[in-house]
């Protein structure tokens, strides 16, 4: 499994952006990457994802139309870019990867440990 660290999460107010980052241990081009989210006492939610190669991408439908996700295969790192943020919103965000995966799976088999982010009223 390749290894994940996320980074970027943090406190931001309601309305505002934030971006996470995702560097892989190894190269992702051939790895399709993914964003998940898990709020307390909830399950964890499909965020966003984007294809081996940047083929493609698709999105949870909370987040559709203010995030983004994008890739830069030359640095192994996957962004979210957050826009317009909720309360809602504020969850622990998890990276995900899976080689040659599709971006509606949810079977992923390697995960980051997790950034914080928490959105205030």
């Amino acid at each position: 499994q390749v290894q994940l660290v996320e980074s970027g999460g943090g406190l931001v107010q309601a309305g505002g952006s934030l971006r996470l980052s995702c560097t892989a241990s190894e190269r992702t081009f051939f790895y399709t990457m993914g964003w998940f989210r898990q709020a307390p006492g909830k399950e964890r939610e499909f965020v966003a994802a984007i294809k081996w190669a940047g083929l493609n991408t698709g999105y949870g439908d909370s987040v559709k139309g203010r995030y983004t996700i994008s890739r830069d295969d030359a640095k192994n790192t996957v962004y979210l870019q957050m826009n317009s943020l909720k309360p809602e919103d504020t969850a622990v965000y998890y990276c995900a990867a899976q080689k040659y995966g599709d971006i509606r799976s949810s079977d992923f088999g390697s995960w980051g440990q997790g950034t914080q982010v928490t959105v205030s009223s």
